[in-house]
């Protein structure tokens, strides 16, 4: 999984990034490394492109989130935050903003890499020979993971993208919330269960008058599924 991953490690505490950047590469990661929002946006921006992004959430001159928000207008390359803000309110920002996980300081430099290689994997998954799959009024262009309501383009999240893929890869089969973070987020997620919540409000306000296609299970959690429609 590793070989030939471009990362970019924005932290700006010296002795961690150097400390990440040199675990990484001895894993056979290739890192570019900043201290700062300002050069993680132009290294973004000018060098060749990254797999993956990791992103602390306290900068010195950026915000980090503010650096997710650009990083979001361009690009859905899998983004982690690394941040020592510990409460469920800038956790649930991070996703908001279009995060793919979020990792509190202090942590494992060993289960860093597997939150990256899952991640990388999950993100790979939907690169498959069938590029469109289509519900009801919803289209999904799996190629380039873009997603069409009633023919037109609606912008989601890559975490929103994935949890629709889910749900409309397995229409009809009711799905507790530990199985959707297990299945969308990886077992090496360790988030709370009201993530999946937040991500499946968010999608239903994106579907206007088609929310009804995501079905709340009481007790268990949700189903996809599209009646039929005139």
């Amino acid at each position: 999984m590793s070989n030939g991953t471009k990362v970019l490690l924005v932290e700006d505490d010296d002795k961690l990034r150097n400390t990440i950047q040199d675990y990484l590469q001895m894993n056979c990661f290739s890192v570019t490394a900043c201290a700062d929002g300002t050069s993680a946006l132009y290294c973004f921006e000018n060098e060749a492109p990254f797999n993956i992004v990791l992103l602390d959430g306290m900068l010195p001159d950026i915000d980090g989130f503010d650096v997710l928000t650009k990083i979001r207008e361009t690009s859905d390359v899998p983004v982690i935050i690394l941040s020592a803000r510990e409460s469920e309110r800038d956790q649930l920002r991070g996703f908001h903003l279009g995060a793919d996980n979020y990792i509190t300081k202090p942590f494992l430099l060993s289960v860093l890499k597997e939150h990256i290689n899952a991640l990388l994997t999950r993100s790979g998954h939907t690169k498959e020979n069938k590029t469109h799959l289509t519900r009801g009024a919803l289209k999904l262009n799996t190629a380039h993971r873009k997603v069409y309501l009633d023919g037109r383009l609606i912008n989601t999240t890559p975490r929103e993208y994935d949890l629709l893929l889910f749900f409309m890869e397995n229409e009809r089969i009711v799905m507790s919330r530990d199985t959707i973070l297990d299945r969308v987020w990886g077992d090496s997620y360790f988030g709370d269960l009201r993530t999946v919540d937040t991500i499946v409000k968010q999608l239903r306000k994106k579907l206007n008058g088609h929310n009804n296609y995501i079905v709340s299970v009481y007790g268990i959690g949700y189903k996809f599924e599209v009646s039929d429609e005139k």
